[in-house]
């Protein structure tokens, strides 16, 4: 229910540094004679900022949670009362974020933090699960929804069938690692109009019922993200009562069906339009994440790897594909959202945890921007609570998440520490 921090590898100034060959810089940063600079370019702007942060946010999640949000609660205003205070929440997850990210000006995001503060072993694990759990079950989730909303208009009086979602999720992935590998401008500039697309579908059912840096990006999407969050779910009660959104399985479409007629069409189709947004938004930072993290050489080699003329991490998104296939077609959407809950929550806590430590730790560090430490340390208590109810409601999923996070720790001894390792092994790394 809680809502990601708006966190993320678009707070460094400029991405690290590749040769020509798209390989890593020759030692002391030199180049050989003739060779020119290859860099991930930076092409985060204000606007495009604010873009990838609201279209990572807002997926799927505000179409059809309402539903749950209600069931738990037992009343519309206690269920409007919990979304306010997950926005808040959400809110301090971004503002600590942003301390963190306008402190340690390095990409990276998490990673980064947790290698900033606690050092190599639980930096390494927390891309380790990145790249086994977080990142492909997080798409494969949201991809999804994405199937289910573009295929609504064309069953509308039947049930859709689950490998036809499947295939056109798959396609869907496809389309957005395609597009991760051509260019960093146009996943950005379609990244900008799928945010249009996400307000414009929250629009449609609310109107009828500085610095260029991190900190105002954030603060102007949790805003904008917050309000039309629980506007939305204002709208839907004015037009659906409580029986009847209990019943719905997609609200966001038994809203359109009352109120908007012949257009209700349109808002599956906005909602598969959010769901791609995240899916982009989402692959557009994870890929630097492990560009960063080869480079500090917890991930293979060929992940620091850019393609000469794109300045794209092409090998990073070629990896994430088939992982995330993998968990497409290996469990259902409620199954992938308690397997990834444990990682996901654990180590968003244990980064902003960690900006409590470098207060003591550090307390002359240059800091642009600075919160109270009571919203760092609630927010914190928050997520370990949630990583602790996860284990309580669904001790499955979230196990077998939690015994994956824990290869992380023999991984890092066996593909970092250990520096006699057999000349085979060496060639197959």
């Amino acid at each position: 229910m809680v809502r990601k921090p708006a966190v993320s590898t678009i707070s460094s100034g400029a991405y690290l540094q590749g040769s020509a060959n798209g390989r890593l810089p020759a030692p002391g940063g030199k180049e050989p004679p003739g060779q020119e600079k290859v860099v991930l370019k930076k092409k985060i702007t204000l606007l495009r900022g604010i873009s990838i942060i609201i279209g990572t946010i807002i997926g799927a999640g505000i179409f059809i949670s309402p539903k749950g949000v209600l069931q738990n609660t037992g009343s519309v205003g206690l269920s409007l009362v919990v979304w306010t205070v997950c926005g808040v929440l959400s809110l301090f997850g971004a503002l600590s974020y942003a301390e963190l990210g306008t402190s340690i000006k390095k990409s990276g995001g998490h990673y980064t933090y947790i290698l900033e503060v606690f050092g190599p072993l639980p930096a390494f694990v927390r891309v380790w699960v990145e790249l086994l759990i977080i990142r492909p079950a997080a798409t494969a989730v949201i991809s999804l929804a994405f199937g289910r909303y573009i295929l609504e208009p064309f069953f509308i009086h039947c049930e859709i069938p689950e490998l036809a979602i499947k295939l056109v999720t798959a396609v869907g992935i496809t389309v957005v690692m395609v597009l991760n590998s051509m260019s960093v401008s146009w996943s950005a500039r379609i990244q900008i109009f799928l945010t249009f697309c996400k307000l414009t579908a929250i629009l449609i059912i609310i109107v009828p019922g500085v610095m260029q840096t991190i900190p105002l990006a954030i603060c102007i999407s949790m805003a904008i993200v917050t309000v039309g969050y629980v506007l939305t779910n204002v709208a839907y009660f004015t037009t659906i009562s409580a029986e009847e959104l209990m019943l719905s399985n997609a609200v966001a479409v038994t809203f359109s069906e009352r109120l908007l007629g012949n257009f209700s069409l349109a808002v599956p189709i906005f909602v598969a339009l959010s769901c791609f947004g995240s899916m982009n938004g989402g692959v557009f930072a994870v890929s630097r994440l492990f560009y960063v993290a080869s480079r500090e050489g917890h991930l293979p080699e060929i992940l620091s790897m850019i393609h000469i003329r794109k300045h794209t991490p092409l090998p990073a998104v070629i990896v994430l594909h088939p992982l995330t296939m993998i968990m497409l077609f290996s469990g259902d959407l409620y199954s992938l959202l308690n397997f990834l809950s444990f990682a996901r929550w654990l180590f968003i806590g244990l980064a902003v945890a960690g900006l409590i430590y470098l207060r003591y730790k550090r307390p002359d560090m240059h800091r642009p921007f600075k919160v109270p430490l009571f919203i760092p340390a609630l927010f914190s208590f928050t997520c370990l609570f949630m990583v602790a109810l996860s284990l309580y409601s669904d001790p499955f999923s979230t196990g077998v998440g939690f015994i994956i996070t824990l290869t992380g720790v023999p991984a890092y001894y066996l593909f970092i520490i250990w520096d006699k390792k057999p000349s085979w092994f060496r060639r197959m790394s």
